[in-house]
């Protein structure tokens, strides 16, 4: 074995040995795109200038004894336990947490598989109490996150399947269509406490503005105030100026 083969592979014995970030398993991977071993596929790609197909996977090596195998679950040789969950087709490896694998989406996901089904139109296992309550978008996860911009469809993060039916990672706010992403009832109305006590200077009290509604799309005249325009059809400060300031008619 070259010099430089045998310190990848020490690195990677010593990382599987403690385990990584992102899965506690007992073997490494041999990445059959530049034969080098890592733990998992993560902490290849984020050495590496390349992607790992986990899909292409056929050996692991054993953190204890260093055999270099077939891809399964127990060593061959020391009978380690690779994994307590086990997938043939991902190659994942990692402790038990209710995974299963989801022929639809392609992939492992964290289960128990019983509190989730398979949207065929999303394309995407969501929780079993949004079945029928959830809004259907083509293909909503094989997109980035708008935010963080990380695959949906693959990441480790859970995505937030929002009222408008987009997914994001996190955010108050869709940046896609704009609607609120959560239940913004309580901030709207700490909002009109925190407006009520903050007046604004005499130069600006009879300001109206034209404001558009992220929230229900409608369009309404309201004061201006510096903290943010209330729709006046449904309460939400989820909204955009939609034309200048002016004074109110009657006023000077």
């Amino acid at each position: 074995m070259a010099a430089s083969a045998r310190e990848d592979g020490a690195r990677g014995q010593e990382q599987g040995r403690r385990g990584c970030e992102h899965y506690d398993r007992g073997c490494l991977l041999k990445a059959p795109c530049c034969d080098k071993l890592y733990t998992c596929r993560l902490c290849h790609d984020n050495n590496e200038d390349h992607q790992l197909d986990r899909f292409k996977v056929k050996e692991v090596q054993c953190i204890n004894c260093e055999k270099i195998q077939h891809a399964q679950q127990t060593c061959e040789e020391c009978s380690t336990l690779f994994g307590e969950y086990y997938c043939s087709i991902c190659h994942l490896f990692d402790k038990d947490k209710k995974q299963y694998h989801c022929e639809n989406c392609g992939i492992c996901r964290i289960g128990p598989k019983e509190d989730f089904f398979h949207c065929l139109k999303c394309n995407l296992c969501l929780a079993m109490n949004l079945q029928g309550k959830h809004k259907c978008i083509e293909n909503v996860s094989r997109q980035n996150c708008p935010i963080c911009l990380e695959d949906i469809h693959t990441s480790r993060v859970v995505a937030h399947v929002l009222p408008c039916g987009h997914l994001l990672h996190r955010g108050y706010r869709c940046p896609l269509c704009m609607h609120s992403a959560l239940d913004m009832t309580r901030y709207w109305r700490q909002l009109d406490d925190e407006v009520a006590q903050t007046p604004m200077p005499s130069e600006y009290q009879n300001m109206t503005v034209d404001i558009l509604c992220n929230d229900c799309n409608g369009r309404s005249t309201v004061q201006f105030h510096i903290l943010g325009m209330k729709c006046n059809i449904c309460d939400s400060y989820n909204t955009a100026q939609a034309g200048g300031c002016r004074i109110s008619l009657g006023q000077q």
